[in-house]
């Protein structure tokens, strides 16, 4: 129980503060954001809790082949000035292409 919510305050520590770094350097928080602070946070939670290398190794590679794919949720934004969308709307649309991204993920990492 002390693990979870050490786990808790820590993601929350660190999520606050990109949260509040976003307001005074976007580009930084974006980049810890993006992957090196949720994919850090979660190998070595899941490290911690399991202690399984071979399971934070499949982990890892399912996380490698997930970044491309994920990123099928900013293409609703990188189209929002060309057909006016506003942000829920792109929101919306970026969830439905994560949807299509997990199906795409799941047979891809078959292979891997």
């Amino acid at each position: 129980m002390m693990l979870a919510i050490g786990k808790t305050i820590v993601a929350a520590i660190l999520i606050s503060f990109a949260s509040w770094l976003s307001g005074k350097k976007t580009g930084l928080a974006g980049f810890l954001t993006a992957l090196p602070l949720t994919t850090l946070l979660a190998l070595a939670f899941s490290h911690l809790e399991w202690g399984d290398s071979k399971q934070s190794v499949e982990f890892a590679k399912s996380v490698f082949v997930a970044i491309p794919v994920s990123l099928l949720f900013f293409i609703p934004f990188l189209f929002a000035q060309k057909f006016n969308l506003g942000f829920w709307t792109c929101y919306s649309f970026g969830i439905v292409l994560l949807g299509v991204g997990y199906f795409v993920h799941s047979y891809a990492t078959k292979f891997i």
